[in-house]
């Protein structure tokens, strides 16, 4: 089954030259937009699998077509397609819900595996930048969030292999990479991690590390 992917940019040329590149890999083009108004409009239309996005947009920021169109659809993958490698803007963009964060000076070999490891759910970052996340999703750890506190009574029950999922998630660890370590298939993993997301009340991975990382899954004395 192909992969259905909208691409956002404000310039034209690359735009068209993002989404040519993708149809002759095989994805499904189904849609594109210029601005962020646009874009909110024709992704609730068209409904990507993964949206491939510019942050600097006219009309609405990148991170609000980001946080906009993952609220409306938690289902839905971001790429953040940007020529910012500033920090700043990729905090901002993981904390709207993106799933990974490319720079445009990326190769297209390096887009079309992105955008094919975004859609499976993995994190997909410019090198360099995955430890920058993760040290964000530790800080975020470390602020208040009752609605998600594990040690509430009343807090969720997982499995042990629900709970060895999560524990590597916490750590940073791919789809692919925790499926050889645990010797399970790649689609199991996505399973595991779509019902602790359910059962826990959270809607992406960055809320899902944050928990993790909460209940202490991403120390190895606690497991």
């Amino acid at each position: 089954m192909s992969i259905k992917v909208m691409v956002v940019d404000d310039h034209p040329m690359w735009r068209d030259a993002v989404a040519r590149d993708l149809t002759e890999s095989g994805f499904e083009v189904v849609a594109t937009a210029g601005d962020g108004d646009q874009a909110v409009r024709r992704a609730k239309a068209a409904a990507p699998d993964v949206l491939v996005l510019d942050l600097n947009l006219p009309a609405k920021p990148g991170v609000l077509v980001c946080k906009e169109l993952v609220g409306h659809n938690p289902a839905l993958r971001v790429l953040v397609l940007s020529a910012s490698g500033e920090h700043a803007d990729v905090l901002e963009a993981v904390k709207s819900g993106a799933t990974g964060y490319l720079l445009k000076s990326a190769s297209t070999e390096e887009l079309l595996d992105a955008v094919r490891r975004t859609a499976v759910g993995d994190p997909v970052f410019t090198p360099g930048l995955a430890g920058l996340v993760l040290g964000e999703y530790r800080r975020l750890a470390s602020e208040p969030a009752p609605e998600t506190d594990p040690g509430r009574p009343d807090a969720p029950r997982l499995t042990d292999r629900e709970t060895e999922v999560l524990r590597l998630v916490a750590k940073g660890l791919s789809y692919k990479q925790i499926a050889e370590r645990l010797v399970i298939s790649h689609r199991t993993v996505q399973n595991h991690v779509q019902n602790t997301l359910g059962k826990l009340q959270l809607h992406n991975r960055v809320e899902l590390v944050r928990y993790a990382i909460e209940a202490g899954l991403d120390d190895d004395r606690n497991g």
